[in-house]
């Protein structure tokens, strides 16, 4: 249902405002490359009988959130079947930290305050740990497809410290809250001048 509503909701736009849109239809939570398999059959069956039925040569991709720590240590097998990952950075914080966002704000500041924590890694990417899971990722998943697209979506998306880390890692854009956009932006300009 949702990929059909995605599909119909492209055409129907692209149609009407006469623009190429490339709708990215991302399955969240994959931690075996047999789920993102069976789920992007299924996708693709259902995009391309839509597109058959209102006569469209639209152009769609399939990927998924890369937010499991063993998604990131498998990640040369998921991108078999994924045109491209978007990190879910604060899921994939939770789940290596093993803390519970909702529950960390009860000991965080006890944390940064006995030097066990720099800072929040909910609100800027720990790159020793969480970011070494991506770093990892994006390696396997270049070497496994050297074109597929690789961004993070977050809230470490809008910040600047995360999204210099996210150049150099070699991701290719960011997604924020609306709020954080400005910020994020003029972050990303200038990590692109500093490691250029």
């Amino acid at each position: 249902m949702q990929t059909r509503a995605i599909i119909e909701a492209a055409i129907e736009v692209s149609k009407e405002e006469n623009i190429a849109i490339i709708p990215e239809i991302m399955v969240p939570l994959v931690g075996k490359k047999e789920e993102l398999e069976i789920l992007r059959k299924l996708i693709i069956e259902v995009a391309e009988e839509t597109k058959k039925e209102m006569n469209s040569d639209l152009h769609y991709l399939v990927g998924t959130m890369i937010e499991i720590p063993r998604a990131c240590v498998t990640a040369d097998e998921i991108a078999q079947y994924a045109d491209f990952f978007s990190f879910g950075t604060n899921d994939l914080t939770q789940m290596t930290f093993g803390y519970s966002r909702d529950d960390a704000v009860k000991f965080l500041e006890d944390y940064k305050e006995n030097g066990i924590l720099e800072q929040d890694p909910f609100q800027s990417i720990d790159q020793a740990g969480v970011g070494k899971m991506v770093e990892m990722a994006v390696k396997l998943g270049r070497e496994a497809k050297d074109h597929i697209h690789l961004g993070v979506c977050g809230e470490h998306g809008g910040d600047p410290a995360s999204i210099e880390f996210f150049h150099k890692t070699g991701l290719d854009y960011v997604s924020c809250s609306p709020f954080r956009v400005p910020v994020a932006r003029l972050a990303a300009a200038q990590a692109a001048i500093n490691n250029n």
